[in-house]
């Protein structure tokens, strides 16, 4: 299971990516995407729609289940990833290229506050 060091992770599953801009890239850890199986559907966020930390923003739904996706920090949607609309399997395929949306977080801080690889990697392997 792939961990990568230069992310940050939540417990429910979502890693976040800082971009030089000051944004954040969102997407599913490979542990999400594995447990949950094939995805069949992704219900993405609106760019403009401002979140709250732990919010539902999106949905995934594989053969298996649907799985909400919270909101990493709280923000402001600024992008999300359409080819993944008709093309949720690319989540399968490389969890950590495929990102789900772009959030302009309220406080630029917050994103350091989520769990490192190491924290992360603990609790994957508490989970299984």
């Amino acid at each position: 299971m792939t961990v990568p060091a230069d992310l940050r992770y939540t417990e429910s599953h979502e890693w976040v990516r800082a971009e030089a801009d000051g944004s954040v890239l969102v997407g599913i850890t490979d542990f999400a995407q594995d447990a949950l199986g094939d995805l069949v559907y992704i219900e993405l966020p609106e760019p403009g729609k401002t979140y709250a930390a732990g919010q539902v923003i999106a949905v995934v739904e594989s053969v298996k289940a649907a799985s909400d996706i919270y909101a990493p920090v709280a923000g402001t949607v600024l992008a999300v990833n359409e080819s993944l609309k008709d093309a949720p399997e690319g989540l399968n395929q490389d969890a950590f290229a495929a990102w789900l949306f772009r959030l302009k977080p309220a406080n630029a801080a917050d994103a350091a506050g989520l769990l490192d690889a190491a924290g992360y990697q603990k609790q994957i392997e508490s989970e299984k």
